[in-house]
């Protein structure tokens, strides 16, 4: 298989690079190598491609060094298919001899190299939600500078039925791991704060056609929750608006049900629209600089796929400063990563025992803004865990939530 290779060479002297990072890292002739493994083809390919591009912007902005030391960034396209993931993940490590791996994007691609990853001891920068690798099977060589699949789910949750006031609702998600745990942490909180699950919908991720779903829907709940990834979010809203729905069934979207990657190519009938991430383009702060240089380059704004790369490469960069530079010190760099106490783009990020981002969680509204849809704040859920309210070691004595966890106890046939 072909890998696409990006070799970057620096820009700007080692002197400058040094004034620059302070001047405390040990010099090597030998570039730190990345491996970046994104998606490029299929459903997913809209996010991946902002995965590369977001990537490319971070390493270009700082003359295409870290700590001192040129990068070598290699870019494998997963294909969105958990085998080609391992595959591309072996030919970084075994081939290219990366020093550490940012990616992959997808849940089932991140759990196909879960066991690859631990036993070839490869620091690793997940963007992937999967929950299980920061709570009942912690990868010793995995940090997530994102969050776990229903995180966000949790506080929308409690949104919906305290704010909003919806009582009864809908879930639909990708019948994969990502649209199962995310859907399934959403119907936890819900229903804890008084609500009910009325049906559950799960669309193969590569659906052509949301029809049939769309009919099934019972149009007498409140609200439906999208657990979408990729264009899968807009293609199903774009269908409810179809079938003269928008009005009836409130939509409300995951992490990435209308993510700015998609969100640029649908029109009115997404105003209005409530999602929820740990990540808006509207974000102030040190993402001011990132979202205008993103959509200067793009002509779009930044989202989930593109913030998640690069709050990964600010917090990797921070721990190989600590480090000196030394990425061929694994655990050092592991230790560093596992203490990642640092501003980035999405907001403060600080990791929790289990190597998973404690941040902010915003509750956002589409509306219009100079011409184009973003993803206005309307509420912020400050320092959210993974587990949410609940105790981390009650939560851990459960399931990972799945289609079948937590049990549908409100489904009304």
């Amino acid at each position: 298989m072909t890998m696409t290779r990006r070799a970057f060479a620096g820009t700007a002297s080692s002197a400058a690079a040094l004034a620059a990072t302070g001047g405390a890292f040990a010099q090597s002739s030998e570039p730190i190598r990345l491996g970046l493994l994104v998606v490029k083809t299929g459903p997913l390919a809209s996010g991946g491609i902002d995965m590369e591009r977001a990537a490319l912007q971070y390493m270009k902005a700082r003359g295409n060094m870290l700590a001192g030391r040129k990068v070598d960034l290699i870019v494998a396209d997963t294909g969105g298919v958990p085998a080609t993931a391992r595959t591309k993940t072996q030919e970084l490590v075994e081939k290219n001899n990366v020093h550490a791996l940012v990616g992959p994007l997808a849940t089932f691609e991140v759990l196909a190299i879960d066991d690859y990853v631990r036993e070839k001891k490869i620091p690793t920068m997940g963007v992937a939600a999967a929950e299980d690798l920061t709570q009942r099977m912690v990868n010793p060589w995995f940090v997530r500078a994102t969050s776990s699949t229903a995180q966000c789910a949790h506080p929308m949750a409690q949104y919906c039925f305290k704010e909003l006031g919806y009582k009864r609702m809908i879930t639909v998600a990708d019948d994969f791991a990502y649209g199962q745990e995310m859907t399934g942490g959403f119907q936890r909180a819900f229903e804890d704060a008084g609500g009910k699950i009325v049906q559950k919908l799960f669309p193969p991720l590569t659906a052509p056609d949301y029809g049939t779903y769309v009919s099934q829907m019972k149009q007498d709940a409140d609200a439906v929750f999208l657990g979408f990834a990729g264009s899968n979010g807009f293609r199903f809203v774009r269908q409810m608006n179809e079938y003269g729905l928008l009005d009836k069934i409130k939509p409300i979207g995951g992490m990435t049900a209308l993510d700015e990657s998609v969100l640029r190519n649908m029109g009115d009938e997404a105003l209005g629209i409530v999602t929820t991430c740990w990540y808006s383009g509207e974000l102030g702060g040190l993402n001011t600089a990132f979202a205008g240089e993103f959509r200067k380059d793009w002509k779009y704004d930044p989202g989930f796929y593109a913030a998640g790369t690069y709050a990964s490469f600010e917090v990797l960069d921070a721990a190989l400063k600590a480090t000196g530079g030394k990425v061929e010190d694994k655990e050092g760099l592991m230790k560093a990563l596992r203490a990642s106490d640092v501003d980035t783009v999405r907001g403060h990020v600080k990791m929790d025992a289990y190597g998973n981002a404690i941040g902010d969680v915003y509750i956002r509204k589409v509306a219009r803004k100079d011409g184009r849809l973003v993803n206005a704040i309307v509420k912020t859920y400050p320092n959210v865990s993974q587990f949410g309210d609940y105790d981390p070691k009650a939560f851990l004595a459960n399931p990972v939530y799945s289609r079948d966890f937590p049990p549908s106890r409100f489904i009304e046939k």
